[in-house]
């Protein structure tokens, strides 16, 4: 057992290259044997070029499929920002899509999976500003804008061809002829279009109102650009601009006087005393009695004269602080409201950059705004006016971008009116004409529709797409106009003030807009809208959006609200949201932590140096590259192995996404890994058992009269149904599941074991119908694996021989298994309790009809119990087992009798089921002390408390325990206990 917070070891893998000369798009070569192992880099060769090449991901190929259907599957990917390379967050949704697609594909529908990438404004920005600094010494204002634009244009160039090198590794399946990138020029034009056609509907509009501003980035950024630190107390945090670091978590509390009673003084208490310069009333509780004296009076300020009212308003908590709240209207979007209601002056005291303005007086003005809050509580102790501070718990907004402490700035901004269409968005789902799966989003997609507010869709950045708005200057008049062009903003302009064009001056606004203003347009930008031909006319609106649980309010919604308003469509009719993947210790993946793994690491492997050279390149300052580093030395001590891309997509695949958050572990990739490994061991079995000159028939001409292969045809055939059912519903780690039990225990562990016999033996008619059951098994189970396995599937399919009717040049373009009816009622094994893995040398049955089930099973009994003989007996209800036999019971008519003596030692094995038992006993309490300790049921999330319960309750804690003492109270002592098969089987487990 590895100790808490120490990486699993690995073992390196032997690695076979692929070596023959294949050109780009030319088919590998299969005509050669395959390697004794599976090995990924081997397995992944040449294939995606090939697939690319044939046309297989375009719609249109479909018309050359035999089993081809009318109907559509549309969809988007999510479009990844270009301020880097992908993350393994990026790799479950091309997982989940892919296989998606992949399954459609099968089916014979006309499949459209777009590809993209986001121009992602504020973060894209933000990136290459800091390159620039760590490579140049130059600050983005050191450039000109078209400079500045040159030097992000080619981050994008070169990051954007990385994350479409990252997709294509990870088998993406995408018709790459339709490539959308947020800032080409048409799609440009769609966001133009979309602004222009808002505006004129009365939707868009500028005003002066609160801002989430970041002074480090001097723009304004949406709300999930802001991260919100929980402070327990006293905390010091550097800021950026900021000469030293800051304390924060700390309240403040002043007095002000009031006006005219110098001996009267009304105390406040504040996180922020800087900002008390911007102060325009103290409020109060209008049920407070001990304010109740200074309604209607007046306060003075210290430091600029002015008189404060003393407002009564019933949300003021009487219990926080002093009772009493300094109302400042331009800084914050509570005092804002207030001060709206009340017909409060709006007087701004931190400016663009976060020092403090002129309004503040000379003695402040120019000041960083944390500098400022020193001058000030020193001020105030020096006119006797502060009276102390102390720790508060608070919640710290930080800029995610820049981790600058974000401000509520007054600007003139544009906003975009949502009510109506958030009150349509939120009639598609009650209606079911939207549908989100799982469904219990429909309660937060409620929550935020309800309660939504004008969304400020405007920032004060360069990259991005410029605001198609002009601000008009004529004869001192000014006003702004919208337009597609110049020309069209002059002649609005003209039309407007009615002056002759010529005497107008334009001025284009610099602001860009919000980056998920362009990203919510993506459904139908990227099809070619406005143009209401070609893709958008076929394709639109999409099938489903398939994206992160993260993005349903930023993105979601705001796609639903923007494609209802200018397509008249929904964009699509559902809506699947995956979970997010944290680390297997459950935190977020940060680069500053050292744990965001690239997905082409666990694709190809990397040893520490190499991702520890990574972060040294990269754009984290020292402090940060240490702290990573030793994150690192502790998760991939040996480095992350080589996985391959199947591995990787399967192990994202087999988590439950549609719950809690992924805890990722690249032990869980390993054992895919290791899954396939038997899969490609099953198929080289199969491929040597057909031997040459063998005639394939059709999977619905196979018709095997053996016992055995219509068991494993009916495992297929239920196997197959269940996946259909599951892959409809969303369920793909039920699907992963149905397929790897086929796959491990049916096929490899029962079947291949039980034929074997058979395939030794001269009986030519059995030796057939095994040769087609097995590659019909072979066959058809590939195909169940496709969509997860893209590379091995091809690879081992492509090697099968296959009947003259099976005309699909790929597996990812053939028929996905229906299976044929005949093959679903194979019940006889499952009616009677018989498991095909446990193993027995007697059968003592007392029901006829059972025992001519067992009969016919005998043989693959016999060879997988690897027993000498296979006993069938009548009952002997009420007779002992002799001494040194094992006895359980199956069923209530059939018993199991099994001869351990001369196989086990009693005085060897003895002791080591007592040490067992002290391993367990211990194991219980371990377990049983961190589910009672302090905190757990608030910390620890649901999910995380019922594995850790599953473990206490099983076989590595009480139920292991229950069976290791029932052995050593009854193992040879000659006297017939209820034990079970399982317990049988378990003590095999134990002893080997």
């Amino acid at each position: 057992q590895v100790p808490q917070g120490q990486a699993k070891a690995w073992a390196p893998k032997d690695v076979v290259l692929y070596n023959i000369p294949t050109a780009a798009g030319q088919k590998k070569d299969t005509s050669v044997p395959l390697p004794a192992s599976y090995s990924p880099r081997y397995v992944e060769a040449a294939w995606y070029g090939w697939w690319e090449k044939e046309g297989f991901f375009k719609p249109e190929y479909q018309s050359r499929q035999p089993h081809g259907k009318p109907e559509i599957f549309s969809l988007c990917i999510p479009p990844p920002n270009v301020t880097g390379s992908l993350h393994l967050g990026h790799a479950l949704t091309v997982a989940i899509e892919d296989s998606l697609v992949r399954w459609c594909r099968m089916q014979g529908f006309q499949v459209l999976w777009v590809p993209g990438s986001d121009h992602a404004g504020i973060a894209t920005q933000a990136v290459v500003e800091r390159k620039l600094w760590k490579e140049r010494g130059t600050l983005r204002q050191d450039l000109t804008r078209g400079e500045f634009l040159a030097e992000v244009w080619k981050w994008k160039e070169e990051k954007g061809d990385e994350i479409f090198r990252q997709l294509k590794a990870l088998g993406a399946s995408l018709d790459w002829d339709r490539l959308c990138f947020t800032m080409d020029a048409g799609f440009s034009a769609a966001v133009a279009e979309a602004f222009m056609r808002l505006h004129e509907d009365g939707l868009v509009y500028r005003d002066r109102r609160l801002v989430n501003w970041s002074c480090a980035l001097r723009s304004a950024i949406s709300d999930v650009e802001v991260e919100t630190r929980q402070l327990q107390g006293r905390t010091v945090l550097p800021v950026p601009g900021c000469p030293a670091p800051v304390p924060f978590g700390v309240m403040f509390t002043f007095a002000y006087k009031v006006d005219g009673q110098e001996d009267e003084e009304l105390p406040v208490a504040t996180t922020r005393p800087e900002t008390m310069l911007g102060d325009m009333a103290v409020a109060v509780h209008p049920d407070d009695p001990q304010f109740t004296h200074l309604h209607g009076k007046r306060l003075q300020h210290p430091f600029t004269g002015r008189l404060l009212a003393i407002i009564t308003d019933p949300l003021v908590e009487r219990d926080l602080g002093t009772g009493a709240v300094k109302v400042t209207p331009a800084h914050s979007h509570a005092d804002y409201e207030l001060g709206k209601h009340h017909g409060l002056p709006l007087v701004s005291v931190i400016g663009e950059d976060g020092a403090m303005t002129a309004e503040c007086g000379d003695w402040l003005q120019g000041l960083n705004r944390f500098v400022a809050r020193e001058k000030v509580v020193s001020a105030l102790k020096e006119r006797g006016l502060y009276r102390g501070m102390k720790d508060h718990a608070m919640a710290l907004p930080l800029c995610s971008r820049s981790g600058d402490v974000v401000e509520n700035l007054l600007k003139s901004q544009w906003f975009l009116r949502c009510e109506e269409m958030a009150q349509r968005a939120l009639e598609a789902v009650e209606s079911g004409h939207l549908k989100l799966t799982p469904k219990f989003h429909e309660k937060n997609w409620r929550t935020w529709l309800s309660n939504i507010s004008d969304w400020c869709i405007s920032r004060q950045l360069w990259w991005g797409h410029q605001i198609p708005a002009y601000q008009v200057s004529v004869s001192g008049d000014a006003l702004w106009v919208v337009g597609r062009t110049e020309a069209e903003a002059r002649r609005k302009a003209s039309g407007i003030l009615k002056k002759p064009e010529e005497e107008m001056e334009l001025v284009r606004d610099a602001d860009v807009l919000d980056t998920w203003f362009s990203s919510a347009l993506f459904p139908f930008a990227a099809l070619g809208w406005p143009r209401k031909v070609g893709d958008l006319q076929e394709f639109y609106p999409n099938s489903l959006l398939e994206t992160g649980s993260d993005l349903l309010f930023f993105w979601v919604a705001r796609m639903v609200m923007l494609g209802e308003q200018l397509t008249g469509e929904l964009p699509f009719s559902q809506v699947f949201l995956h979970s997010l993947v944290r680390d297997a210790h459950g935190r977020k993946m940060s680069k500053s932590l050292g744990n965001v793994v690239d997905p082409l690491d666990v694709i190809h492997g990397a040893s520490l140096q190499d991702l520890q050279g990574r972060l040294r390149d990269g754009n984290l300052d020292p402090q940060e590259v240490a702290i990573a580093m030793e994150g690192q030395r502790r998760d991939f001590p040996q480095g992350i192995p080589e996985c391959g891309t199947d591995a990787l997509r399967f192990a994202l695949c087999s988590h439950r996404v549609q719950g809690d958050d992924i805890n990722l572990d690249v032990a869980t990739v390993l054992s895919s890994r290791h899954f396939c490994n038997k899969v490609w061991n099953a198929v080289r079995f199969t491929l040597g058992a057909l031997g040459e000159g063998f005639a394939p028939q059709t999977p619905e001409e196979v018709c095997p009269s053996s016992p055995m292969d219509r068991w494993i045809l009916s495992r297929l055939y239920h196997t197959a149904a269940d996946c259909g059912q599951r892959f409809g519903e969303y369920e793909l780690h039920l699907v992963t599941s149905t397929v790897h039990h086929f796959w491990l225990h049916n096929f490899c562990d029962v079947y291949l074991e039980s034929v074997k016999p058979v395939l030794q033996s001269r009986d030519q008619s059995r030796i057939l119908q095994t040769r087609q059951t097995l590659l019909s098994c072979a066959d058809l189970g590939l195909r169940l694996l496709s969509p997860f396995m893209p590379y091995l599937t091809e690879e081992l399919w492509q090697r099968l021989p296959k009947p003259d009717a099976d005309s699909a040049p790929s597996i990812c373009v053939a028929g996905y298994p229906t299976c044929t009816g005949r093959w679903e009622g194979c019940p006889a094994p499952l009616a009677y309790g018989l498991s095909l893995s446990v193993p027995a040398v007697y059968l003592m049955c007392s029901e006829p009809a059972a025992h001519r089930v067992y009969e016919e099973y005998r043989e693959p009994l016999q060879t997988l119990s690897l027993a000498g003989s296979l006993e069938l007996c009548p009952s002997s209800k009420g007779a002992e087992p002799p001494v040194g036999w094992v006895w359980g019971r199956v069923n209530d008519h059939t018993e199991i009798y099994m001869d351990l003596q001369g196989l086990v030692d009693p005085e060897a094995e003895l002791p080591r089921l007592a040490a067992r038992k002290k391993k367990l006993e211990r194991q219980i309490l371990e377990l049983t002390a961190r589910t009672q300790a302090s905190g757990y049921q608030e910390k620890v999330s649901p999910r995380a408390q019922a594995e850790r319960q599953q473990k206490v309750m099983g076989g590595s804690g009480w139920w292991g325990l229950c069976l290791v003492e029932m052995l050593l109270k009854y193992l040879f002592s000659g006297v017939k206990k209820p034990f079970s098969c399982i317990h049988i089987f378990t003590f095999f487990i134990i002893i080997l």
